[in-house]
């Protein structure tokens, strides 16, 4: 096993994406923000809206069309779990506005948020809505892109690295391998006041990897429930909290040692519950080391 990558290794400098951006489009004899402005107008002088996946939080994650974006936007509309750093990309003087949900609080209501991306696009800016993640992976993209269409306001889609692929690569864990896991399922335990419960049924299906984000208020509960619907006790199991963060920490146990363990660690949101098999591989493959690793079989 090589020795693990530290998280000063891994995460830039403050500033560094900036100046790095400005390198690779540089030589144009204009700033990155003009260069990378839509090549034609809409009418009546209406902007534009990118929804833009912002990556599972290291700054590098990023891909070069988010960047490029992010750099040119006039207004940055911004979710609670964008990584540190990204918004260093920034132009000068860009307009930054936080609309942030945490468990319990929500910064502004859904509904405010997509009439906030109709309005700012009518005032004619280039507007970057940045999501945590993919933003059609439990972003709600696709509802802030039903309002965007029904207002007429044109947009774009940027695809970012869900947490759940970031997370599980800077773990060690491959959420799919040929002789443990031929397929993975993506839930969160977050839904909509109301909602029934999750496909338990479904989610504990053998030789599969089932995620769970935003699962860790409910971690007992949903353990309880793997094994209510069949998985066994001693399924291997990991919660990763700040995957590809410095503050990166993995628990691991099975279902039955795993809220007991997370709780002795402390472990808080933002954190992916991963189940299955492969994660009995985290201790072998790692190498990435955050702040704190807590492996225990």
């Amino acid at each position: 096993m090589p020795p693990p990558v530290t998280a000063s290794l891994e995460m830039p400098a403050a500033g560094a994406l900036r100046a790095f951006l400005d390198q690779l489009l540089g030589g144009g004899g204009g700033s990155a923000a003009d260069a990378l402005r839509p090549a034609h107008a809409t009418a009546g002088g209406l902007g534009r809206v990118a929804l833009v996946g912002a990556g599972p939080g290291d700054p590098e994650l990023l891909t070069l069309r988010a960047a490029r974006l992010i750099a040119a936007a006039d207004a940055l509309v911004v979710d609670h779990l964008v990584g540190d750093g990204i918004l260093d990309l920034a132009r000068p003087g860009a307009e930054c506005l936080y609309v942030g949900k945490e468990a319990g609080h929500h910064t502004l209501p859904q509904e405010e948020i997509n009439q906030l991306l109709v309005r700012l696009a009518r005032e004619g800016k280039q507007v970057v809505r940045l999501k945590g993640g993919d933003p059609f992976i439990f972003g709600r993209g696709g509802e802030e892109l039903e309002e965007l269409l029904a207002a007429g306001v044109p947009f774009e889609v940027v695809p970012g690295i869900t947490a759940a692929c970031g997370a599980g690569a800077y773990a060690g864990i491959p959420l799919t391998h040929r002789d443990y896991a031929q397929s993975v399922v993506f839930a969160t335990g977050h839904r909509r006041a109301g909602e029934s419960a999750l496909d338990w049924v479904a989610l504990a299906r053998p030789r599969q990897t089932a995620v769970i984000y935003m699962g860790v208020g409910m971690l007992a509960s949903h353990c309880g429930a793997l094994i209510a619907h069949g998985r066994g006790a001693d399924t291997p199991a990991a919660l990763v909290e700040n995957g590809t963060r410095p503050g990166q920490r993995v628990v691991t146990g099975t279902l039955a040692t795993l809220p007991e363990r997370a709780a002795a660690a402390g472990i808080r949101p933002p954190a992916l519950l991963i189940v299955g098999e492969v994660v009995a591989l985290a201790d072998k493959l790692a190498w990435f080391e955050g702040a704190a690793v807590h492996a225990q079989a």
